[in-house]
């Protein structure tokens, strides 16, 4: 599966009674794909996964899937307790998603082996390629991927723990393994902060959620980092992308709610974050108000 382009990870649109916003959240992808996207990641964890019914989580699958419209490779998100992300991951090949992107089980950890027949499991109910998501209580060894390399509806790795000696490992063990189809993301929050590193061991991609809430910056970012332009890259990291760390970083779920309230800054009703997620403070909002506008005025 071939990946062109800034990934995109949307938010979940809820209407003023809760409910998914399937309008708003149609017109927020088919936006996305307008500007430069080269995958669309409904219900992942910038959509809230972690918040979704297993209704919900297809619901929100099909309308982007239906919003992309085949111009880009979908990738739903599953993950949690298993007989849930098996249903999900069902209900996402049923509403037309591409792949997979398999987060962590939920509350417990298993072992190595668990975790391959986590993996597995979820891939063959659902008969979709599948990416792992290696972060909290689903972290892969090097001889991990090695073997789920072999198994070819295994097709991508994305990195949240942030150790990049474990991840060079990873990248050359699957390389070893003859998998030179194999997509490697950088998944960690705001990865344009550490994306140039990921780059120089061999991990092109990463997940954008500041796309989502500011596509032009975020796609501006994206060329810079493409052509080799690190003038212009770190231009954008220090003007943009570092204050809106640092606000990130004041409230733990801020990677979601901050995005959620950007766009709402911008006009576009796509209501609250879900529990035990917060939203922004007045003063918070002012600031990342203050953000989006300095981001700009680089362009």
């Amino acid at each position: 599966m071939n990946f062109d382009g800034i990934l995109f990870f949307p938010v979940t649109p809820y209407s003023a009674a809760g409910t998914i916003d399937h309008d708003m959240l149609a017109q927020h992808v088919a936006h996305g794909v307008e500007a430069g996207a080269g995958g669309v990641f409904p219900a992942c964890g910038t959509g809230e996964f972690h918040a979704l019914s297993a209704r919900e989580a297809a619901s929100v699958v099909r309308s982007a899937t239906a919003a992309v419209d085949g111009r880009v490779p979908v990738i739903a998100g599953t993950g949690g307790a298993l007989g849930h992300a098996i249903e999900v991951a069902k209900g996402a090949a049923d509403a037309g998603a591409d792949g997979l992107l398999v987060l962590p089980p939920y509350l417990v950890g298993g072992t190595q082996d668990g975790l391959i027949a986590y993996v597995e499991q979820i891939a063959a109910a659902s008969g979709l390629p599948v990416i792992v998501y290696h972060r909290g209580s689903a972290q892969y060894t090097v001889q991990t991927m090695r073997r789920l390399a072999q198994n070819p509806q295994v097709i991508g790795f994305k990195d949240g723990t942030g150790d990049v000696g474990a991840a060079q490992l990873i990248v050359r063990a699957v390389a070893e393994e003859g998998r030179d189809d194999f997509a490697f993301f950088n998944g960690l929050l705001t990865a344009e902060l550490t994306q140039a590193a990921y780059r120089g061991i061999g991990i092109p991609l990463y997940s954008s959620a500041a796309f989502a809430m500011i596509p032009d910056v975020a796609s501006a970012y994206h060329r810079a980092y493409v052509d080799g332009d690190e003038g212009r890259r770190l231009e954008l990291l220090d003007g943009f992308y570092r204050p809106l760390v640092a606000l990130r970083d004041e409230t733990p779920g801020f990677g979601v709610s901050l995005i959620k309230a950007g766009l709402r800054l911008q006009g576009l009703p796509v209501g609250s974050v879900r529990a035990p997620l917060v939203d922004p403070t007045a003063a918070q909002e002012q600031r990342l108000a203050e953000i989006l506008d300095a981001g700009r005025a680089l362009l």
